[in-house]
C-alpha cells in the first residue's frame, strides 16, 4: 500500500494534482448549483409578476 500511495517516487507531485482537481470539481459543482438556484429563483420572480 505505501507503494502505492509514493507512486514510485512522484508522490509530491500526483497527489496535489489529484486534490486541485477535486477542488475545481468541487468549485465547478457548486458554483453551477447556485447558479441554478438564483435562475430558478429570478424565473419564479419573473412568472410571479406576470401572474399580477
Amino acid at each position: 500500500m505505501s507503494a502505492f500511495l509514493e507512486m514510485g517516487g512522484h508522490a509530491a507531485f500526483v497527489w496535489p494534482c489529484y486534490l486541485l482537481t477535486l477542488a475545481g470539481m468541487v468549485w465547478l459543482a457548486v458554483a453551477s448549483w447556485r447558479r441554478a438556484k438564483d435562475a430558478a429563483a429570478k424565473l419564479e420572480e419573473m412568472s410571479g409578476k406576470a401572474d399580477d
